[in-house]
């Protein structure tokens, strides 16, 4: 049933050191699966979406610390063929194509060669939350916990580039994984950037999280960061980058991970389907509820501190508003930025004034004045940034 799930799944999608050697099984391996949760290799207990490929969700209860703990960092991928290891020493990243000097280059040598670049970004699923679109759309049904907040260490494509020597009228760069589709008839996943946003200084390959080598299922040894943009750019195993003078024409940038075409958000109407598509691109602003979880119980009379994140595509987030019933909206407090691209923790105190259920609702408004809206959805379950909701119950 998996199978015919995932092979659905990639068709709607189309509509994410010191160390020697890594290994993965070809399915890897999973202990404990009870309620959803699975223990996969490397892993702590995660939610299961599939095995093959593996796809797991952090719990929410992780989103409580500034840095997702790569032991719970969500694992997405689109290809089920990953390699079964990964040996540093031959491993060699290639970057090939309208340049003066390919560049072939080892672990050592991105450490040792270049100067190291550090950034903390927000990875966020361009499906993340996808279960909660009304009406439903298919695809992998992720709840909230489709994203990761790390401290991201490597090398900017640019310096890399610069190396290489970049030819004039280069137009796009490709970038692709060790992951392989598993029959000939499925497109190899690869992505490209312009190459102004390449080269744009900020744009880098990560070699370590959060100080640690990146796990295997997050894309050891190297992963592509695009701080900003949608996890689908985010290519993991990555050890091929290609230059172009005309427009890359791979699939999964003209076919797969469209969205409506000048809507912030990709909303669309279920009615009226755009027929204008572009690929996806920036975050957009959006807040979320992280303690207590939904259905929680907690004391009448008594305070109780509601908590959550707020981001966007890095221009940063002006306040987050609070709403209790059908109430106006209430300022909550907005905790201190620890970089452009990370999420923002926001906190509001509250005794509640008597037993009985309570809804709330938190929206976050960007610096540019982007703010949520009460409905939105588009026909690939993208981009979701509707006004959260969060119920409790007092006793």
């Amino acid at each position: 049933m998996r199978k015919i799930f995932l092979y659905i799944f990639l068709l709607t999608e189309c509509v994410s050191c010191n160390q020697q050697e890594k290994k993965i099984s070809k399915k890897p391996q999973t202990t404990g699966a009870k309620n959803g949760m699975v223990k996969a290799e490397g892993k702590d207990s995660m939610i299961l979406l599939t095995d093959r490929p593996p796809n797991l969700e952090t719990p929410l209860k992780y989103f409580l610390q500034d840095f997702t703990p790569n032991s719970v960092f969500f694992v997405r991928w689109h290809l089920s063929k990953l390699p079964h290891k990964v040996d540093i020493d031959s491993f060699r990243l290639r970057l090939t194509g309208n340049v003066q000097h390919e560049l072939t280059l080892s672990i050592n040598d991105l450490k040792t060669k270049f100067k190291p670049y550090t950034i903390v970004a927000l990875d966020e699923c361009a499906g993340n939350s996808r279960s909660f679109f009304d009406p439903r759309v298919p695809g992998g049904q992720w709840k909230n916990g489709a994203m990761g907040n790390a401290k991201w260490t490597g090398v900017k494509v640019k310096d890399l580039l610069e190396i290489a020597g970049v030819k004039p009228g280069t137009k796009d760069v490709s970038f692709n994984g060790m992951d392989a589709p598993p029959l000939e008839s499925v497109p190899d996943f690869i992505k490209s950037l312009h190459i102004d946003h390449a080269m744009d200084g900020e744009v880098m390959i990560a070699y370590e999280m959060n100080g640690e080598p990146l796990p295997l299922l997050n894309g050891y040894p190297l992963k592509l960061i695009v701080p900003g943009w949608y996890a689908t750019y985010w290519v993991g195993m990555l050890n091929e980058i290609k230059l172009y003078t005309d427009t890359f024409k791979g699939y999964w940038m003209e076919k797969a991970y469209l969205v409506p075409k000048g809507v912030s958000n990709g909303n669309e109407k279920s009615d009226t389907l755009a027929k204008d598509l572009v690929p996806i691109t920036r975050l957009d602003v959006r807040s979320v509820f992280v303690s207590p979880e939904p259905e929680t119980i907690i004391k009448s009379g008594e305070n109780c501190e509601i908590q959550g994140l707020a981001f966007d595509d890095g221009s940063g987030i002006k306040k987050v508003n609070i709403s209790i019933g059908s109430g106006k909206w209430i300022p909550a407090q907005l905790g201190p930025e620890i970089g452009k691209y990370s999420w923002r923790r926001w906190r509001y105190t509250w005794k509640p004034p008597a037993p009985g259920t309570y809804y709330f609702k938190v929206k976050a408004t960007n610096i540019k004045g982007e703010t949520q809206p009460e409905h939105q959805w588009n026909r690939s379950g993208y981009m979701r940034n509707e006004i959260e909701s969060l119920k409790l119950k007092a006793e």
